[in-house]
């Protein structure tokens, strides 16, 4: 359960109300999904997420697959059960198969790992790894 009310777009403030109008025209949709609407209760800080996601997940060097799967491996690594969902789904509409999923979920698992083992060995960077 929230821990805020999730707004409707009735109950939005002007600038909440911008915020959700740019949101369905950059993505194409009418569909505003929860982590907005949880946001809708601070405008600002609702504003400033969106602006600061608008460029990262827009066109770059990186295709939109290959962003939503990073944001589905850090999300998985942050335990956070909403952006685990609400990234696979987006990527599985931008084509992400079970296998590449699955295979997805084996690298952070296994990152997850090794990630541990070196920081609990102390092990020291190797000069060749140092940009």
């Amino acid at each position: 359960m929230a821990t805020l009310p999730l707004l409707t777009d009735d109950q939005l403030t002007p600038e909440a109300a911008a915020v959700f109008a740019d949101i369905r025209a950059t993505r194409g949709t009418d569909y505003v999904n929860n982590f907005w609407r949880a946001l809708a209760h601070n405008p600002a800080q609702l504003k400033a997420t969106w602006e600061g996601l608008k460029p990262v997940m827009g066109p770059g060097a990186l295709d939109p697959l290959m962003k939503e799967m990073i944001y589905i491996a850090v999300s998985a690594a942050n335990a956070c059960e909403y952006c685990c969902h609400s990234h696979a789904a987006s990527a599985r509409a931008k084509g992400m198969t079970p296998e590449m999923y699955n295979e997805l979920m084996s690298v952070v698992a296994m990152a997850s790992s090794t990630n541990a083992l070196a920081n609990m060995l102390q092990v020291p960077v190797d000069e060749a790894f140092r940009a």
